[in-house]
């Protein structure tokens, strides 16, 4: 029996904002579309969430058992600085002019420090990465789908979707809540607008000015697609018409993910998406990360702690753990504070790890109140996580986990009082939904191993030094490791040690 269908799946699903059991429309596959980058600058913070909260649907999807085809797009085209009103200059056509670079050389630049920024978080690649600008020829042809539908016109080289005419059928907002008849009240027709027949008709195709680096034929012209019709022509390109999941920042809900469902229903009368799930957003102790305020800090600035704002350099671990200390629907608040206490617990989760490898199974008397304990919670570690992707209540049960493998390494438990299939389940689970489905990894290689031979002589050092009596020198080895956070554990197997606990 495959996992999922043990333990069945309810996400939160935000067209309805109520979970409910997931249901793919064709199990055991699944198509998983999540909106990535647009490439024209360094990838912060809220790429790192993003990637990671997307990272573990697709892994934990997989684990349970499901075929995942996971499509995350580059946007280097269309994106323009009002992505509400659908104006203003390219980002990536800003960013090339003011670096005196070709378009494509900006997005080649960016796009391989997100692919860097991935690598190193260890977010596992999707399984097809489509760009816009290679899929300029299935964007004209939604285009033109959604004209002969009559829910677009052409106005000199551009084209725009008809909202009036789409909410005159079906409701628009209902993702984000946003009510068509209310944005029309509160706004006005402005210059540069007049070509629209209202203000929030949004681009599917924009004429290109002559200074316009990034252009197309097509036929109302040279020019450029919207920023959202590439989502809706490259998720249904690889995931067909209707598919099971789309993933995105809660910013995205209006306007962008509202004008893909719209889209969707002028080119194919469907909404296309089953499930909707959306992440909350980052902030830097306390506000809101922009450039302004000055905290507004880079990946590559978190593994170095190169920011004014850092007290030190965080590993890829200590991030991506951080962020799973969160569950996704809920912001992320980074603080050197936070960081540094995520630094420590993820060090006891790899220390506990390293010991339930050590560990080795020898049967003795049975403590059945244990064994059944360790089996639930074995059990719960997939029931949190079914749970609409739980990773702070499945942390917590892994240090629950952690703690009863310490009591076994240190010998204040016997590992026999558990049953060997017991044994067997929590080293599986364990080391499955730490490593397979969190995605984190041991300390750097090369680093471990020193350090073991390093402890190793100094638990010598310190044994002999009580086999003489000398417990001055004893107690200052120990006291000297507890400032340092190596805590030192004395059982009747000898005396080891763990990092960070």
């Amino acid at each position: 029996m495959p996992l999922f269908e043990q333990y069945p799946l309810h996400l939160y699903n935000s067209m309805v904002r109520e979970k409910q059991l997931f249901e793919p429309l064709d199990p055991p596959f699944v198509g998983l579309y999540a909106c990535g980058p647009t490439v024209y600058s360094e990838p912060h913070l809220g790429h790192a969430r993003s990637l990671i909260t997307w990272d573990l649907v697709f892994r934990y999807l997989r684990h349970l058992g499901y075929r995942v085809r996971y499509v995350r797009n580059i946007t280097d085209v269309g994106h323009l600085e009002d992505e509400v009103a659908g104006e203003g200059e390219d980002r990536i056509g800003k960013k090339a002019r003011l670096e005196r670079l070709e378009p494509m050389e900006i997005v080649q630049q960016y796009t391989l420090a997100y692919r860097k920024a991935a690598t190193e978080l260890n977010a596992l690649p999707p399984s097809i990465e489509p760009t816009a600008s290679g899929h300029v020829p299935e964007q004209i042809q939604a285009i033109k789908r959604i004209m002969s539908n009559g829910y677009a016109y052409e106005r000199d080289g551009s084209v725009y979707f008809n909202l009036e005419r789409y909410a005159a059928s079906r409701p628009y907002g209902k993702l984000s809540g946003k009510v068509l008849d209310d944005l029309m009240a509160g706004s006005r027709q402005t210059e540069g607008l007049t070509e629209k027949q209202s203000p929030h008709d949004f681009a599917l195709w924009k004429k290109a000015n002559p200074e316009h680096i990034m252009r197309w034929d097509s036929p109302w012209g040279e020019g450029f697609p919207g920023w959202h019709i590439e989502c809706s022509a490259m998720s249904t390109k690889y995931l067909g018409e209707t598919f099971d999941l789309h993933g995105g920042g809660m910013d995205l809900q209006f306007p962008h993910h509202e004008a893909e469902i719209a889209q969707n229903v002028g080119c194919f009368g469907t909404e296309g998406v089953r499930y909707w799930i959306h992440h909350n957003m980052l902030t830097i102790e306390g506000q809101k990360m922009a450039r302004s305020l000055g905290n507004f800090i880079t990946i590559e600035q978190m593994f170095k702690g190169d920011h004014p704002l850092l007290e030190q350099a965080y590993s890829p671990m200590t991030i991506r753990f951080f962020t799973l200390q969160s569950h996704y629907r809920s912001p992320v608040d980074f603080s050197n504070e936070g960081l540094q206490a995520a630094e420590k617990s993820y060090r006891r989760l790899m220390n506990a790890a390293a010991a339930l490898d050590k560990l080795e199974y020898s049967a003795s008397a049975l403590d059945t109140d244990l064994d059944n304990q360790l089996q639930e919670a074995c059990h719960s570690l997939y029931r949190e996580l079914s749970d609409d992707f739980n990773t702070p209540r499945a942390l917590a049960v892994l240090f629950e986990l952690s703690s009863r493998i310490q009591d076994f390494r240190s010998g204040n438990k016997a590992i026999g009082s558990i049953s060997q299939g017991t044994f067997d389940l929590l080293r599986t689970r364990f080391r499955a939904v730490l490593f397979d489905v969190f995605g984190l990894l041991p300390e750097t290689e090369g680093q471990t191993p020193k350090l073991d031979n390093v402890m190793d002589l100094l638990i010598r050092m310190r044994t002999e030094a009580r086999a003489r009596k000398d417990f001055a020198a004893s107690d200052r080895i120990r006291d000297e490791l507890i400032a340092m956070g190596i805590q030192l554990k004395d059982g009747k197997d000898g005396t080891t040690f763990s990092v960070g606990e």
